[in-house]
């Protein structure tokens, strides 16, 4: 027994820290599935901007942003040629959990007051493992990482959670405005709001 107490205990002590979401350090590599099939990773995208976004069809606020702006936004990083990478962690039997097929009709803009979306992929994370790697906390919450792979920006979408969204100042533009001169990231951080990322053990 005491053989079996130390041979675990070195284990333990050897095993890898999960990485974390720390602003100004590479941020954390996964590879996840997206609503079409295929495998998608942060790799993917090397040399890109990147935003992630975490969100859930069901959550009020979420809602709101997807009335168009969310939209806008989307087709703005395109051009810019930046990875809008969509991800939703709700697990099965939680609000916002969705097939496939379903996520894909919400992005094609086919449920009702939802314009079309423009991500340049959605994935699936039912199990929540990218979102408890990345600490995504709500839906909304939003992740900028630049062309080497660091992470600049981690929060919420802007600064007003009750809206109007066209009266903000939109922490996600301001970043990526703050990156395309040069300059640090400010605020780097904010606290997100939305409805909780709804893990399975939420």
């Amino acid at each position: 027994m005491k053989t079996l107490l130390i041979t675990a205990a070195a284990f333990t002590l050897a095993a890898p820290a999960l990485a974390e979401p720390v602003v100004g350090e590479a941020a954390p590599a996964f590879t996840g599935t997206d609503t079409y099939g295929n495998e998608v990773s942060l790799s993917d995208f090397a040399g890109q901007k990147v935003i992630l976004e975490w969100s859930n069809d069901g959550c009020p606020y979420v809602q709101r942003h997807y009335k168009g702006d969310m939209q806008a936004m989307q087709q703005d990083a395109a051009q810019q040629d930046i990875a809008w990478l969509t991800i939703i962690s709700s697990a099965p039997g939680k609000q916002g959990h969705v097939t496939p097929d379903q996520a894909n009709a919400i992005t094609a803009g086919k449920m009702e007051d939802r314009p079309q979306a423009y991500p340049a992929a959605v994935i699936l994370d039912p199990e929540g493992d990218i979102g408890r790697m990345y600490e995504a906390k709500t839906s909304p919450h939003m992740f900028v990482i630049d062309e080497a792979g660091v992470l600049q920006y981690d929060g919420a979408i802007d600064d007003s959670p009750r809206g109007p969204a066209d009266e903000a100042d939109n922490h996600v533009e301001a970043a990526l405005a703050a990156l395309r001169k040069g300059e640090p990231v400010d605020p780097a951080q904010t606290t997100p709001y939305g409805c909780s990322v709804k893990y399975a053990d939420s």
